[in-house]
């Protein structure tokens, strides 16, 4: 009886052991970097290295960033997409959302994992405005494809609506997982974040609040997924970040089979 006994609890402790090796678990972090100025030092001070460290701390596995300078002259005329990259030791693509003086301004994706596929899309602003961009790439995880993207939405609610309506019809058909994450301007009772659940489930933490830096007071910057029964959330965290940017990084890890 003994034995039968050992057989089955060593059979019943790899089977256990199998499904967490093989279980799907993708680290994720959007952050929005103030293009790597710290909001207590003077405007000429860049410092893409703290950034880096921050990413490279999390072992983020996807990373979305917002307000990101590309050969622009108040961050010394680097492209920081590249650059942390570079930093980091990761797979880049910059989306740009405006050219500015002689550069541009957009958002980066940042993956450990070689990129695909990558696609550039422009939002719609009904009301003029600063130009926004979405981003998306595919990679391939544990033999999955993955589309993850990246936006940072408009200050204006009509324009954050319209642009909220295209990334849900973007994605509303689309059968395998996508990650979505970004400083989306909003807070999660208004409308354009209600409106997401359509399609996309949050990640949730008490007291989720990114903004500002110290002692933060609203919630816009978010990860969500389109498969909230086959994927689960954990070690959702607010970073206590308070110097590199005036957003605090978001980090969650997604969990699936």
């Amino acid at each position: 009886m003994k034995k039968h006994f050992f057989s089955y609890l060593t059979c019943f402790l790899f089977c256990c052991f199998s499904s967490t090796v093989s279980a799907q678990r993708i680290k994720i972090l959007s952050y929005n970097i103030h293009h790597a100025n710290p909001p207590s030092e003077k405007g000429h001070v860049i410092n893409l290295d703290t950034i880096a460290a921050i990413i490279k701390k999390t072992n983020a596995d996807l990373v979305g960033l917002q307000e990101i300078d590309v050969n622009l002259g108040r961050s010394k005329n680097v492209d920081q997409a590249k650059k942390l990259a570079e930093l980091t030791g990761m797979h880049y693509f910059f989306s740009k959302g405006i050219n500015l003086d002689k550069g541009e301004y957009g958002t980066v994706i940042l993956s450990k994992y070689p990129i695909i596929r990558s696609e550039r899309f422009e939002l719609p602003s009904p009301v003029k405005s600063e130009l926004r961009s979405l981003a998306v790439i595919e990679v391939k995880i544990k033999g999955k494809t993955i589309k993850f993207a990246n936006t940072h939405l408009d200050l204006n609610e009509e324009n954050r609506l319209e642009q909220c309506a295209f990334i849900l019809d973007k994605f509303k058909n689309d059968k395998g997982l996508v990650v979505f994450v970004g400083d989306l301007n909003a807070e999660p009772e208004e409308a354009p974040i209600k409106n997401l659940t359509q399609v996309f489930t949050k990640s949730q933490i008490p007291n989720g609040l990114t903004i500002p830096e110290v002692n933060p007071k609203k919630e816009i910057d978010f990860i969500m997924v389109n498969k909230p029964r086959q994927y689960k959330f954990e070690h959702h965290q607010v970073l206590k970040e308070t110097y590199a940017s005036d957003h605090r990084p978001v980090y969650v890890e997604i969990v699936g089979k």
